[in-house]
C-alpha cells in the first residue's frame, strides 16, 4: 500500500508515492537524492539528520515522511544561494575549521542557522545549548562554536 506525499523540499513542490512507514530521512535521502542530510544513529540521538521543517530545526530520523506532509523541507542543499554562493554559516564553518571529517557538519550547520533566526545574537553558552543534540566525534566542538559566534557577528 502507498499513500501520497506532497511537500515543498527546498523551494520546490514534491509528490510521491511512498510506503507509509517512510521515514522523513529515507524519504529526502533515497526518493530525492538528497544525501546531505545524513542518517548516524537512526535513534534521534546524533543530529546528523537535522532539516528545517517548517522553519524549525528537526531530526528527520524521528519523523514519518507523512507527518510532514504539506510542510515546508529545508535541506543543507538548499540552504545556498540560487546562484550556489555557500550561506553565511557554511562560509563561517569552512574559516573557522568547524568540521574534520564533515559527517556531522550539515545537522550542525541546520542547527545552527535555526539557532540564529530565533536568537541572532546567542552567547557561546546559548550556542552550545542550541547545538545540544548534535555530536561530533572529531572537532571537540570549539571550532563549530566559534564558527556560530562568527556567523552571528556578521549578520
Amino acid at each position: 500500500m502507498t499513500v501520497k506525499l506532497l511537500l515543498n523540499v527546498n523551494g520546490k513542490e514534491v509528490e510521491a508515492d511512498i510506503d507509509p512507514r517512510t521515514l522523513l530521512v529515507q524519504f529526502l535521502r533515497e526518493n530525492l537524492r538528497l544525501t546531505g542530510t545524513h542518517v548516524g544513529c537512526d535513534t534521534g540521538q546524533c543530529g546528523a539528520c537535522t532539516i528545517h521543517l517548517n522553519g524549525q530545526a528537526v531530526k528527520s530520523c524521528n519523523i514519518l515522511a507523512l507527518q510532514a506532509q504539506g510542510s515546508e523541507v529545508l535541506t543543507i542543499e538548499g540552504l545556498a544561494a540560487a546562484n550556489g554562493d555557500m550561506h553565511p554559516m557554511q562560509v563561517a564553518f569552512k574559516e573557522c575549521h568547524g568540521l574534520q571529517c564533515g559527517f556531522c557538519t550539515p545537522g550542525m550547520v541546520m542547527s545552527a542557522t535555526a539557532l540564529l533566526k530565533e536568537n541572532p545574537k546567542p552567547s557561546e553558552e546559548q550556542i552550545r545549548a542550541g547545538l545540544d543534540g548534535n555530536m561530533c566525534r572529531c572537532t571537540g566542538y570549539q571550532n563549530i562554536v566559534k564558527a556560530v559566534q562568527t556567523c552571528a557577528a556578521r549578520s
